[in-house]
């Protein structure tokens, strides 16, 4: 009998998808120097299998890819040629493909990375062509791609060159072409505002590219926008991000308490099964916890940097972000949700580096809003209600209703005032936020606007700080620049000891600040002492405080003060009293402060961008 041509072929142990068996051929069973047409055809017509090439490439370390590059060349080049087709379902394989290969080759550890990279990628010869194709590809796809999630993914990819490649010269292939017009459309016709954040993001990371070393041609687009439409898309895109990013700290420790209901009360008692009550989330244990805060907040957190370029850019941004107000359609407005953000992000800025460098970051987008005068003004006038923070003691008075942005801001900035104090002074944080406090009263004074607000807690939170400083003198001593945040504390105190007739709504909580000035004169005493205030510029406003509380000690010495039994009341009305008899005047330079210049704080912002690129990165990895 004769044999058959047929062959028995031996049954694999574990069956292998085909697309998997693809990957194979292109990064470990390399034969051929090119595959031919209908490879790349079958590779992109198969649905990808993002965790298995996540994991091939994982396993292929820089070296390897340097040797075979044609391979890598190749599949850049035909992903490029398939997404320009726009065929489906091509298109869409291709920017799968191409979003992880490009997240794996970019975080590898080459030796020099822009050339390297380069050499992998397109080969130092075709880098122009190849390059510019690709962003002019991922521009179209945006821009017109077939469906919401193509142009999704084409962001993905743009997201992951330039957060993998921000420190190469790749990126000027980013800047030279303009991807703005796309990104404003995308968030412009995108259903939910939460659908914004990704291009939105990307506008920052693309227009802090080299700012400070050559014309970033993004800079210019948000400087120059004037769209009330995008702008109000814009907006809704940050108060959507910030509600998402408030509500993962809420997560971790509820600081609203519940209301009571009978439901409530069946569960407390174990019986909420009678009344459908949902099983209350389990709370993390207090080590839990801690883990957990310091690693907020969310990536999605790298949007504050567009924020605070269009903030610093375009004051009609500014204006517009403050003046929308909520709506049926939109119940997060963009500046009341960044405050109720900022509230939850500075009352844990010492928890990590990064928390800090975004609590920076929003307190520099604060402090530019309220530098402006008619921003500032609006803000006076301009009420919301406004979600903060109360997750640690000393918690803030709680307030009902709508009140002035102002007081708001003058809530924040007193609250990272208390609750960031440590040895290791984040002297930044706390000159940016007294600076903040400056500026605010500063506009209360010259423009002799009364501001209901709890005065009395901030006098406490301003000498509490008084006390601190004056105490850890010797732990402090290696802090750079730690003078100047005294410095600052001391004009601030002063102008309001001096004008606070001028802004405050009523006598008594002026009485209460010379209240707490005299029970603080011995702190002022050694904060002069300790930081030689005496021959610093802050010389005469240090003396006109504890002037200020000489005054009062004689005057209530005189009035029969060493008596044992001594009332606050009677404190009190030694102070009404001793106003006839007590001679200030306000200080020339108290309200003064330096307005903003970002060239100024160009190691800082470029710190923080390390940091947003970072979360960038994340953003635009493939979920596998």
């Amino acid at each position: 009998m004769e044999q058959s041509p047929l062959t028995l072929q031996s049954r694999p142990d574990v069956f292998e998808p085909k697309i998997v068996q693809l990957y194979r051929q292109l990064f470990r069973e390399i034969e051929d120097e090119y595959k031919p047409e209908g490879f790349w055809r079958e590779l992109f017509l198969l649905k990808p299998d993002a965790s298995r090439l996540g994991q091939i490439l994982d396993d292929t370390d820089a070296d390897f890819l340097l040797h075979t590059n044609h391979c890598s060349q190749q599949l850049l080049g035909h992903a490029i040629a398939t997404v320009r087709a726009g065929e489906a379902p091509s298109d869409e394989h291709a920017l799968e493909t191409l979003s992880v290969f490009l997240s794996k080759v970019l975080s590898k550890r080459y030796q020099s990375p822009s050339s390297d990279i380069i050499e992998v990628l397109a080969g130092l010869d075709n880098v122009d062509a190849v390059f510019n194709d690709l962003v002019g590809a991922l521009d179209k796809a945006i821009m017109q791609g077939r469906t919401v999630h193509i142009q999704n993914m084409a962001v993905k990819v743009a997201m992951t060159v330039t957060s993998g490649a921000f420190h190469t010269s790749l990126l000027t292939y980013f800047t030279q072409r303009d991807l703005f017009p796309a990104m404003t459309m995308l968030i412009l016709e995108a259903e939910k505002p939460e659908d914004g954040v990704l291009p939105f993001t990307l506008c920052g990371v693309l227009a802090n590219c080299n700012k400070f070393e050559v014309h970033n041609p993004y800079q210019s687009r948000i400087a120059s926008l004037t769209n009330e439409p995008t702008m109000s898309k814009l907006i809704g895109t940050i108060g959507s991000a910030c509600v998402r990013l408030r509500h993962r700290y809420v997560a971790i420790q509820n600081d609203v308490p519940e209301s009571w209901s009978i439901g409530g009360t069946l569960g407390y008692i174990g019986l909420g099964s009678l009344a459908g009550v949902k099983p209350a989330p389990v709370t993390p244990t207090e080590e839990e916890a801690k883990i957990q805060f310091s690693e907020q907040p969310l990536p999605e957190a790298a949007i504050l940097l567009s924020t605070y370029d269009f903030v610093l850019q375009n004051k009609q941004f500014c204006m517009q972000l403050i003046n929308e107000l909520p709506s049926k359609d939109k119940p997060a407005t963009g500046f009341s949700e960044l405050c109720s953000f900022a509230s939850y992000l500075l009352q844990h800025a010492y928890r990590s580096t990064r928390a800090a460098l975004y609590s920076h970051l929003v307190l520099l987008i604060l402090r530019i809003v309220v530098e402006e005068p008619t921003t500032m003004k609006k803000l006076t006038e301009t009420t919301a209600e406004v979600r903060l923070c109360r997750q640690r003691q000393p918690f803030l008075p709680i307030t009902k209703g709508e009140r002035p942005f102002a007081a708001v801001l003058l809530d924040i900035a007193m609250d990272c005032l208390n609750h960031n104090l440590r040895t290791k002074l984040d002297v930044n944080l706390y000159y940016s936020t007294i600076g903040i406090m400056t500026r605010i009263v500063s506009h209360l004074t010259r423009n002799r606007t009364r501001l209901a607000y709890h005065w009395p807690e901030l006098w406490r939170a301003l000498l509490s700080f008084v006390r601190f400083l004056s105490q850890y003198r010797e732990q402090l001593r290696s802090i750079a620049d730690v003078e100047e945040v005294v410095q600052s504390l001391v004009n601030l105190i002063t102008l309001c000891l001096t004008q606070g007739e001028t802004f405050l709504p009523d006598t008594a909580s002026l009485d209460d600040l010379f209240y707490k000035v005299v029970e603080s004169n011995s702190y002022l005493e050694k904060l002069r002492d300790e930081y030689q205030l005496s021959k610093s510029a802050v010389g005469p406003n240090i003396d006109t405080l504890i002037g200020a509380g000489y005054h009062f000690t004689e005057a209530f010495d005189k009035a029969g003060g060493n008596k044992k039994n001594v009332y606050p009341k009677d404190v009190m009305k030694v102070i009404k009293d001793g106003y006839e008899t007590l001679s200030i005047e306000a200080r020339e330079g108290t309200d003064h402060w330096t307005p903003y210049r970002e060239q100024d704080y160009k190691v800082e912002i470029k710190k923080i961008t390390r940091v947003v690129v970072a979360d960038a990165k994340i953003l635009g990895t493939p979920q596998a």
